[in-house]
């Protein structure tokens, strides 16, 4: 790709930052990064990523981009965190199903990591690329435009802290990667352009994690615990195993429903939602930190796709686009997709590049919004709502059941909250015969233990 300008600037060094400088910097000959924290050295949680301190899972659709972007970055993580390679690995109980265990080995992996680790590693990268400066401690002010506020030619930066003089870096390009408060909404205000529109799911959610060492083989060959919210019980559970011998113990809770702080309490909740096996386990682990909290109001989408006007030389991207609820875990998977989609973009140079670079990112950003609004507002609303949401619940539902005993199902479910396929594929006339088939035989069948072992399978044929 040749250059289509002299010097872009992206203020925000998270995740959806680091990754919209890697692409960047193919099409500008240089680029400015950033961050009003102190970027750690090493690995290690930042004032400015909150969710940080929380599980997450690097999804196959996120981990595809990484490769592309940093190639022998997925071999690196390898060789240093748990993969997740096959469903005998990972127990997935959603709204009261475990999935089937059976089955091949998945199509892509997944890399089970904490995001200070996957970020550090990332921006290491980043870093190490000759025409990208990295600087941490610089609070963003403000944008610079032209005199007809035509387009952004800058941004106003506070450079070392709060308490030196703010100062203008010139670009041809500013993204915002500020996250859910970033204010690029209120700067087009100022310039006398219309904001994005707004949809807002009120969802309060809390969230309380901490690190744990389990006893060595403790769960054996799982690697990943995961229970859902249920329609009588709107809390979660997450057991993640993660680089440096050691896992992440996390539960989540609804408005009313927020999870306990208090040791004792915590952990005997984590065992109360969990098998028996694991809640042994749970019981035998010993604590390596204090638990931390993070309370998530609602999933925020701003729809700059929809914008008839916007200012040349600005874009936004990640949480500052849609910030979604953390306990589906798909929020750095759809900001390495939307760096993607800005890849492409500039591939056809900045003429028109807001509106083709918004469509695009769109794409990703409805597929995710879709596999969570639903049950977001299922819990915020008590399931009540328009009648074609409660029919595609109700049909996941289904699916959800016929999958505890059917590999196909269950492959094709995670693929879909991969962010791999499309939602409509498991609307196929041969997903839904599944569906159908599998309920039935569900009926007449025993439920499996909580033990762990496998259902028998449904065969493979569609």
């Amino acid at each position: 790709m040749g250059k289509i300008g002299d010097h872009a600037v992206v203020l925000g060094a998270s995740m959806s930052g680091l990754l919209a400088a890697r692409v960047l910097a193919d099409a500008y000959e240089q680029v400015t990064v950033v961050d009003r924290d102190v970027l750690p050295e090493s690995v290690a949680a930042r004032k400015g990523v909150p969710q940080g301190r929380h599980a997450h899972a690097l999804l196959a659709s996120g981990a595809q981009v990484l490769d592309e972007l940093f190639p022998g970055l997925l071999a690196d993580f390898a060789a240093q965190v748990p993969v997740l390679r096959s469903p005998r690995e990972a127990w997935f109980s959603l709204a009261g199903h475990l999935l089937c265990r059976d089955g091949m080995a998945f199509e892509r992996d997944a890399y089970l990591l904490s995001r200070p680790f996957l970020e550090g590693a990332v921006r290491s990268r980043v870093e190490a690329i000759p025409n990208i400066c990295i600087r941490d401690r610089c609070e963003v002010v403000g944008l610079v435009t032209n005199s007809a506020c035509e387009r952004v030619t800058g941004a106003r930066v506070l450079l070392g802290g709060s308490d030196s003089a703010a100062e203008v870096l010139g670009a041809d390009l500013v993204v915002d990667a500020t996250g859910r408060g970033g204010r690029t909404p209120v700067w087009l205000t100022e310039f006398g352009y219309e904001p994005p529109a707004e949809e807002q799911i009120r969802v309060d959610v809390m969230y309380a994690s901490r690190y744990v060492r389990l006893p060595p083989g403790a769960l054996g060959e799982l690697k990943m615990v995961l229970i859902g919210t249920e329609k009588t019980r709107p809390t979660a559970m997450a057991l993640f195993e993660q680089e440096g011998d050691r896992w992440i113990l996390g539960l989540a809770g609804h408005a009313g429903h927020h999870p306990p702080t208090a040791p004792e309490e915590f952990t005997a909740l984590a065992r109360a939602m969990a098998p028996p096996h694991v809640a042994a386990a749970i019981g035998e682990a010993e604590p390596l930190d204090e638990i931390r909290t993070h309370r998530f109001p609602a999933d925020v989408r701003r729809r700059y796709e929809r914008l008839h006007r916007f200012p040349a030389g600005l874009l936004v991207i990640g949480d500052a686009i849609c910030s979604f609820n953390p306990i589906y875990g798909q929020g750095m998977s759809v900001a390495a997709l939307e760096a993607a989609a800005l890849r492409d973009a500039l591939a056809a140079g900045d003429t028109d590049l807001g509106r083709r670079f918004f469509r695009a990112a769109a794409k990703p950003v409805d597929l995710a919004w879709q596999l969570t609004a639903g049950g977001d507002r299922a819990m915020s609303d008590g399931g009540a709502g328009p009648l074609p949401a409660r029919m595609i619940a109700a049909y996941i539902d289904a699916l959800q059941a016929a999958a505890e005993r059917d590999p196909v199902l269950t492959a094709r479910f995670l693929a879909v909250t991969a962010l791999v396929s499309p939602p409509q594929s498991l609307l196929t006339p041969g997903t839904m015969l599944r569906v159908l088939t599998g309920n039935l035989r569900r009926r007449r069948a025993p439920q499996p233990a909580l033990g762990g072992q496998p259902a028998p399978a449904v065969s493979e044929a569609s």
